[in-house]
């Protein structure tokens, strides 16, 4: 293909990605380089029948002025990511000082808001993940077992948890695990204990918004491996059967092999969505024993009187850097894959 034929192809993909993707990044990064004003504060002298006094207010004229001088804020550089509310160098340098095991050392950096956040973040990720994309699998492979006349309807109901908006969903199981709710009261009937609840304990929280994941991405696994589980070769299954290959064998040594570029495109998906895990959190209220790094975002943007807009926009540079990391080993190996092949 001539260059200016692959040129002119491709210039609209690439002007599209450069505004929508390439400039909102850019100003993210430029945003997290300023802080906010401090604020300017006057004194006003308020007399009454009693006598007068002086209070402290914020001269909102100065502020507006000093807001169209410096509408990014005051340069604060690489200060943002290094504070106590995101990497901590410092902090962790003092807990380092004042520590005498690696167990209590971990546990307080464990603490600190960032390091809390990314935990469950990767927790949920690498946990989450993998169960999506084995219970996927098997799930194709019975619908694709089972006999064409009731397949529909296993389908359509195999896809609801897809189908649900991810926030209504989670406040679904959430009202469930309630006390009064049909979980959580039968748990506490099977424990004979009546204060036993899963929103108060950190380890069933997380565990709950683990199975609400997997129970949520499931059936897009589902959907890709079915999809391709219809293109397997019928004349190498078929062969496989004749040389006495058992259904195990055929599974593990036709279909796996077959379906496993899906299984990449299924993990990249999976790790970019699960990384920025934020619904379940809300709609379980579950903020107290786990928030993850989409979730300090939020925070950022809405948890105070003023929008915190660098700190946010430092967490969402991070949060951007973390996923990179994460799908360097699966694109490295696509990437290898495509040369061998070719």
């Amino acid at each position: 293909m001539p260059h200016k034929t692959f040129l002119a192809f491709i210039l609209p993909s690439l002007i599209v990605m450069l505004l929508f993707v390439a400039l909102p990044i850019a100003s993210v990064v430029y945003q997290s380089l300023f802080i906010e004003h401090e604020q300017i504060m006057t004194e006003v002298e308020n007399c009454g029948p009693f006598g007068c006094t002086v209070e402290r207010r914020v001269d909102s004229q100065a502020m507006e002025a000093l807001r169209s001088e410096q509408p990014a804020g005051r340069f604060n550089g690489l200060g943002t990511y290094f504070n106590s509310g995101h990497l901590a160098f410092e902090r962790i340098g003092q807990i380092w000082d004042r520590t005498e095991t690696w167990g209590d050392f971990i546990d307080q950096v464990m603490n600190l808001p960032f390091y809390k956040a990314l935990i469950f973040t990767l927790a949920y990720t690498f946990i989450v993940t993998p169960c999506v994309i084995v219970l996927g699998f098997f799930i194709a492979l019975g619908v694709n077992a089972i006999p064409g006349l009731i397949k529909g309807p296993v389908i359509f109901f195999s896809l609801l948890p897809m189908i649900v908006t991810p926030l209504i969903g989670s406040l679904v199981l959430y009202w469930m695990i309630d006390s009064r709710g049909i979980i959580g009261s039968a748990l506490q009937v099977i424990f004979n204990d009546p204060t036993l609840s899963l929103k108060a304990s950190p380890t069933l929280t997380w565990v709950t918004l683990f199975v609400y994941g997997i129970w949520h991405s499931a059936p897009f696994a589902f959907v890709v491996f079915y999809a391709g589980l219809q293109g397997v070769p019928r004349d190498t299954m078929e062969s496989a059967m004749v040389d006495g290959a058992s259904r195990w064998e055929r599974v593990r040594f036709v279909t796996i092999p077959y379906l496993l570029p899906l299984a990449t495109f299924i993990a990249l998906m999976q790790l970019m969505d699960n990384f920025r895990v934020f619904e379940p959190i809300v709609g379980f209220s579950a903020e107290a024993n786990a928030t993850s790094l989409s979730y300090l975002i939020y925070s950022d943007l809405r948890g105070s009187d003023s929008p915190l807009f660098a700190s946010a926009a430092a967490t969402s540079v991070l949060t951007t850097i973390g996923v990179i990391i994460l799908l360097m080993p699966v694109l490295i190996r696509t990437w290898r894959d495509f040369n061998r092949k070719a």
